[in-house]
């Protein structure tokens, strides 16, 4: 036998690479590359484009006595468009036969399904061989019915090994050289030389079979991507290409639903230690991904999916202790040639779920229950249940120690799977989720666990002061932030009350005139575009003041949103909505955080938190709650000025709502200090609150504008409210919960008080926020935060902090 020195290549090419126009054009020119370097090689072909569905297609038209001619016809006008005096008019009297019989009889074997089938490809080879011929290659069409022989199972034959390979060696001792052989993929024959084919990927088995007798270098198979991915590019942007695998991690891929692979293709090439190299047709500059005996480095490799699949569930408390229920099972389905994927079943042994093809559920249902009759009838089984529109993911790689970083992501993201196992070897595990679930987990687990960022999907309702600066400060930090902590920030949506702006990609710096373009909204329309763009990981910010706006919070958290709010109208509503959404959170597993709710971005709340939750008694807590007022009494004390010309100050830096009376009157603080009641599991109502209203009861009612014009009606009220006070004192308008807070309800107080200058109250300047914190431990010390509590950048930032904070929990 006579080859070059060098050993040979198998080159396989798959339908889409073969497809016309640049398909084709490019596995030409890499075949002539080839030739040019002096490389021996043997080419491997499937059916061009879409030729086996086609043919597919068109015979279940003939069988149902259907019109089929013109589908037909496109069939053939395709194979020899643009190819000059190509001819292929025996494979087309061959088809016109078969479909005629089938149509007339309305019926077909597999023997014939094989005929029909194999015809693309052997129209695929014929046409390659024409064109390299024409380019002065030395092309010889090879049938691999001539080489390849099977035993007799139509649809997916066995290959017969020592006679297939004395006839390879045989055909390869005559066609040698400089011979290139174009070999037809995927058909075979049997002894009696009938037509036969190799089943599912039954191509890349003819190139693996071929490499095997022919001791090959390397089998190449090029494809329509550049390699493996950790997961299916199509369904999973951030994949990335796996450089090197080794067989068994392929052969774990090709078992759990790998497209590129299928076992029995890896199986040959093991045998002879062959290298398999997967690459891009359309891309000569990929190294692709190269499957060796070589082990690479551990961990998880990829996932996986098997769609096409059903969940069969075997419900009974009779299961439970019941020895050898797994081997029934298997032996019925066996019986009846139905495979088991995967089946798992819970530590009561009261339910079994295991995995079949979906053209074969029914069929297995009803295997089960004639197998599990007696047990009906004795209510050892209660019932046997088919779910279809289910998927299984498989976690190459995967160690159940690390599993619950995954699970858990999942979860969060309220795809809960249906059932999941692993391999004896415990590095592999498999989820069955609901298909309409699979893109979502898909991306879910793939942020998770390969190191690539986690993207966090953020719609922001209200953009005004402080909504604008948060999608700003988002915008510009991102990039940082998924380099520092692998965290992509995406703004998917901007709206206010009447228009929103959508973008799955996320906003960019335009946001803000878009947003005025864009459309009017219901809140059901942003989960329904999160849903059809499998967005995970959601948090919804609500930057709004809107009591309206806070009835959406329950529907957000049904549909997997994280909350976060500067908005503190829904900590201040009735106890119940407040426990009911607490109750709701805890049901979906889902956070809300508000810390700017008191104090903008100082870390009040979260102290409170976690003092409260250690076990920290809590006696009082008091302080200036309002930046706006306290730069107002901060500046007023002060400074030898009058009450009016400083509001007006206040007024004019944008410190003040535009009607400053939403300020004076005490009702945000109000707000705050019952916020923080409530956070230490007291019962208090708003109605609770005893405020002292700083309007005087004649300049409470009226148009902003009216009371902007008496401004100077103030200033004889708080001048002698001033003048009255004991040396070294100042006012401070402040917020203070005292009382019995171990009982049902505490006592909230916000009021104007004189405190010593020298005091922790008393030192605030300019617009700052002052709490003292009272507890048992510290008894008359306070923790004291300072800082400031106002502004649209604090309060953005400290939006920005919840943010990030639910990005680490989740």
């Amino acid at each position: 036998m006579y080859f070059k020195e060098d050993k040979m290549k198998i080159l396989k090419f798959g339908g889409k690479s073969l497809a016309n126009g640049k398909g084709i054009h490019k596995v030409i020119n890499i075949i002539e590359n080839k030739v040019g370097n002096g490389e021996s090689i043997t080419v491997v072909l499937s059916a061009r484009g879409r030729s086996t569905d086609q043919l597919e297609e068109i015979l279940d038209r003939a069988v149902n006595n259907e019109s089929y001619q013109e589908q037909l016809q496109a069939f053939k006008q395709y194979q020899v468009d643009s190819y000059g005096d190509f001819k292929v008019d025996d494979e087309f009297k061959t088809l016109d036969k078969l479909f005629e019989g089938v149509s007339l009889l309305g019926d077909y074997s597999k023997r014939i399904k094989d005929q029909v089938l194999s015809q693309g490809e052997v129209i695929s080879a014929k046409l390659l061989t024409h064109i390299l011929k024409e380019k002065g290659i030395n092309a010889n069409f090879t049938d691999s019915r001539e080489l390849i022989k099977t035993d007799g199972k139509f649809g997916e034959a066995q290959p017969l090994d020592k006679l297939s390979k004395e006839n390879v060696v045989k055909h390869f001792k005559k066609y040698n050289g400089t011979t290139v052989n174009i070999v037809t993929g995927f058909i075979a024959s049997n002894t009696k030389n009938e037509t036969t084919t190799l089943g599912r990927n039954g191509s890349n088995y003819t190139a693996a079979l071929l490499a095997n007798y022919l001791d090959a270098e390397e089998l190449q198979n090029f494809t329509h991507v550049s390699g493996i991915y950790t997961a299916n590019p199509d369904l999973v942007s951030d994949a990335k290409k796996i450089e090197r695998l080794s067989y068994t991690e392929a052969n774990e891929l090709a078992y759990f639903g790998a497209n590129i692979l299928h076992a029995k293709t890896i199986i040959p090439l093991i045998e002879k230690n062959i290298p398999l190299r997967i690459l891009n047709t359309f891309d000569d500059q990929n190294n692709g991904t190269l499957i060796t005996a070589e082990n690479s480095s551990k961990g998880i490799k990829s996932l996986s999916v098997l769609e096409n699949v059903s969940l069969i569930n075997l419900e009974g408390r009779g299961l439970l202790g019941r020895v050898g229920v797994d081997a029934r099972i298997f032996k019925a389905l066996a019986y009846k040639n139905i495979s088991v994927s995967i089946i798992s079943q819970g530590s009561s042994e009261r339910g079994i779920g295991l995995v079949v093809e979906s053209e074969k559920a029914i069929e297995a249902k009803k295997v089960l229950k004639q197998e599990f009759e007696a047990d009906f009838y004795k209510k050892d089984v209660n019932k046997i249940t088919v779910a279809n529109e289910v998927a299984v993911i498989s976690i190459i790689g995967q160690d159940l120690s690390t599993f619950h970083r995954p699970y858990n992501a999942l979860i969060k993201n309220q795809v809960i799977p249906l059932l999941f196992n692993n391999t004896v070897s415990g590095k592999n595990v498999s989820l069955v989720v609901y298909k309409a679930q699979l893109h979502k987990a898909l991306n879910v687990i793939h942020g998770e666990i390969f190191g690539v960022a986690k993207k966090i999907n953020i719609a922001v309702f209200g953009h005004g002061l402080v909504g604008g600066t948060l999608i700003d400060q988002i915008l510009k930090s991102a990039k940082d932030i998924e380099k520092r902590k692998k965290i992509d920030l995406n703004i998917f949506a901007v709206a206010n009350s009447r228009k929103i702006l959508l973008n799955e990609n996320g906003v960019d710096t335009n946001w803000k005139s878009i947003v005025e373009e864009g459309d009017s909204y219901q809140i059901k329309d942003v989960i329904k575009f999160a849903d059809a763009h499998h967005l995970e990981n959601l948090i919804a910010i609500d930057n709004t003041a809107s009591k309206d706006f806070t009835d959406n919070y329950s529907v957000l958290i049904e549909n997997g949103f994280d909350l976060v709010s500067s908005n503190k109208v829904a900590n201040t509503l009735s106890f119940d909505f407040y426990k009911e959404l607490r109750m709701k959170l805890e049901k979906h597993q889902k956070q809300y955080l508000y810390e700017t709710n008191v104090g903008a971005g100082l870390p009040l709340i979260d102290t409170i938190k976690l003092l409260h939750l250690s076990g920290e008694n809590i006696t009082r807590i008091k302080g200036v709650f309002s930046g706006s007022l306290s730069y107002l009494f901060n500046t007023f004390s002060k400074e030898k000025r009058l009450f009016s010309e400083v509001l007006g100050e206040a007024i004019n830096k944008g410190y003040t709502e535009p009607d400053p009376r939403e300020d004076l009157c005490g009702n945000d603080v109000g707000r705050k200090l019952l916020i923080l009641a409530r956070e230490l599991g007291l019962s208090n109502e708003f109605n609770d609150v005893n405020i002292h209203n700083l309007i005087p009861e004649n300049l409470r009612e009226g148009a902003a504008d009216t009371f902007l014009k008496r401004l100077k009606e103030l200033d004889s009220v708080y001048q002698k409210i001033k003048d009255e006070q004991k040396p070294n004192h100042v006012l401070r308008y402040i917020g203070d919960l005292h009382g019995d807070l171990f009982k049902e309800k505490g006592i909230l107080d916000v009021k104007l008080v004189s405190v010593p200058e020298s005091s922790a109250l008393g030192q605030v300047k300019g617009s700052d926020s002052i709490f003292e914190i009272y507890t048992e431990s510290y008894g008359d010390q306070p923790i004291v935060i300072q800082g400031a509590g106002a502004g649209a950048a604090v309060t953005a930032r400290g939006v920005f902090g919840d943010i990030l904070r639910l990005t680490e929990k989740s």
